[in-house]
């Protein structure tokens, strides 16, 4: 829905402090079991708004595209209704009310007819009064239940949940009530958090929702998707399997931009881990649109079972590099130029977190020309253009991981994030540039190949200062000790690496603590 809500600056601005360690641990994803990779399918919003041409016959025609210009088989399974949908009022029941003019046949029978073609369906509401549309059609809050049940009985599989008229009542009780109605039916549901990212919700929402819009309303300019990119880029450390960022639905072919433009956008949505909500009438939509659209290797990208949103590895002068960890040890970097003249973009495996020695096979997803490389990555890269590669190969790390003894887990830099006071912890082992560890002469616990620090922040010497991750400047603070017995002795402060409050779980965070040997204090080479 168009919110304009969004003050940008103010959300920059919050979004900027969320890559430190204070918000490192987001709330655990919803255990619902869907979702596991970011959904893809279709809204109308975008193309018809409330239009008349919003109907029946449209949602139809597009499940039909679907399975006929192979959509379906490129992973796009949910076809969903958005706004203006109801009858302005509910029945004597309280129930909602199709407008049958609309949907002459009824939600039910519409829902029937796009599982009948082997995809699911889905429908929106808002949690406030009234939904955001300028008519006002009833909204769900304080009808959670009974809405709930009533999109269950109707066959849906997928619920936006908007945040119009919300009576300035708080969010998370607003978004969980309706998750706890939704469960309560039985049926699998997916939830879509829609509240523009006015309360932080990569903070809370995980636990309650299965994405969570990061950003006021998209639209059809390169403008509007700049600003998005720029917006929820800071967000990597919060997506996981079963949650995730959502910077708002596809503009691809809707005419707003050029075909370079739409490559981007859908090349930053898949390399971000974003929802894939195709926003255009499909009827109408011309060989290159959909052959953006059904772009596997691109599409391979965004579905990766792993769930790592791509982080930016660099970002100045209108040039940006992404780097994307991929499940079985590949890499996507996205080189991505926002100025209007093309630019040379490079960078290099180390960079993006890969061994700095060997051979590297790239593979650009948009051209799909192969090359070698022994490192170095680059492109000239077109104005508001994107080059995407996939890159494979390389040579193995050995011997360089830091295990805890207490938990079989790795030292580990939180989702690969390359900035200074990212946070430490650990996690499971898996071979990362952001858990391989190199003691230097000096001293140092090098990490990222040799281009960022074992730090213990602000130079702390008291028990349970914080361990992150900084530029290397050869500070005291960043000086550290191997020693026999195991620990890791910070030398400024004699204390040792130590997991706080001795956890074993995935993302405990680590500190410097009185050493008494402990598992949790001792640690191994892997």
């Amino acid at each position: 829905m168009r919110t304009g809500r969004i003050i940008v600056s103010l959300l920059l601005a919050a979004a900027a402090a969320v890559v430190g360690p204070a918000v490192r641990a987001p709330a655990a994803a919803l255990d619902n079991g869907l979702a596991r990779t970011p959904p893809m399918g279709f809204n109308n919003w975008n193309s018809t708004q409330c239009r008349a041409e919003f109907n029946e016959a449209m949602i139809k025609g597009i499940a039909d595209i679907f399975v006929d210009r192979g959509l379906k088989a490129a992973g796009y399974q949910y076809v969903n209704l958005d706004d203006c949908w109801a009858q302005r009022q509910r029945d004597a029941q309280g129930n909602l009310v199709p407008d049958f003019n609309r949907f002459p046949n009824g939600i039910k029978a519409l829902a029937d007819y796009v599982h009948g073609k082997g995809l699911k369906f889905g429908i929106y509401t808002s949690a406030g009064t009234t939904t955001c549309s300028s008519v006002g059609f009833p909204g769900g809050l304080d009808h959670e239940e009974q809405d709930a049940r009533l999109f269950a009985s109707w066959g849906v599989d997928y619920l936006k949940y908007d945040n119009c008229n919300n009576q300035g009542r708080d969010a998370v009780q607003r978004y969980t009530r309706m998750r706890d109605a939704l469960a309560a039916t039985g049926r699998p549901i997916v939830f879509a958090i829609c509240e523009w990212g006015e309360n932080r919700p990569w903070r809370w929402a995980g636990g309650v929702g299965n994405l969570w819009r990061t950003t006021g309303d998209i639209e059809d300019n390169w403008g509007s998707v700049l600003n998005i990119i720029r917006q929820n880029s800071v967000l990597a450390a919060y997506p996981r399997p079963g949650a995730w960022n959502d910077p708002d639905m596809l503009e691809v072919g809707n005419g707003g931009m050029t075909d370079t433009e739409y490559r981007t956008h859908f090349s930053l949505w898949s390399m971000m881990s974003a929802p894939l909500l195709i926003g255009a009438d499909l009827r109408g939509a011309t060989p290159a649109t959909l052959s953006i659209l059904t772009n596997s290797a691109v599409i391979a990208v965004d579905q990766d079972p792993l769930g790592r949103q791509a982080y930016v590895v660099r970002n100045g002068g209108g040039q940006w590099v992404f780097s994307k960890v991929l499940a079985g040890g590949d890499r996507a970097v996205a080189l991505f130029n926002e100025n209007g003249t093309a630019a040379t973009i490079t960078t290099s495996a180390a960079q993006v977190g890969m061994n700095a020695a060997g051979t590297y096979a790239l593979r650009d997803l948009w051209s799909g020309a192969a090359t070698t490389t022994t490192g170095a990555i680059g492109a000239t890269v077109p104005p508001h253009g994107t080059v995407v590669y996939r890159v494979s190969g390389g040579a193995a790390y050995a011997g360089n991981t830091l295990v805890g003894q207490g938990s079989g887990r790795c030292l580990d830099v939180h989702d690969n994030v390359v900035v200074n006071d990212a946070a430490v912890e650990i996690f499971d082992c898996n071979g990362g540039a952001n858990q391989r560890w190199n003691l230097t002469a000096a001293g140092e616990l090098r990490v990222y190949d040799g281009t960022r620090c074992l730090d213990v922040s602000g130079g702390g010497t008291t028990a349970g200062s914080r361990v992150i991750e900084w530029e290397c400047h050869g500070g005291a603070n960043q000086q550290f000790r191997m020693n026999a017995d195991g620990t890791v002795a910070a030398v400024q402060s004699g204390l040792c690496l130590d997991v706080s409050g001795a956890s074993t779980e995935p993302g405990a965070a680590v500190i410097v603590w009185t050493c008494h040997h402990a598992a949790n204090q001792v640690w191994s080479r892997g």
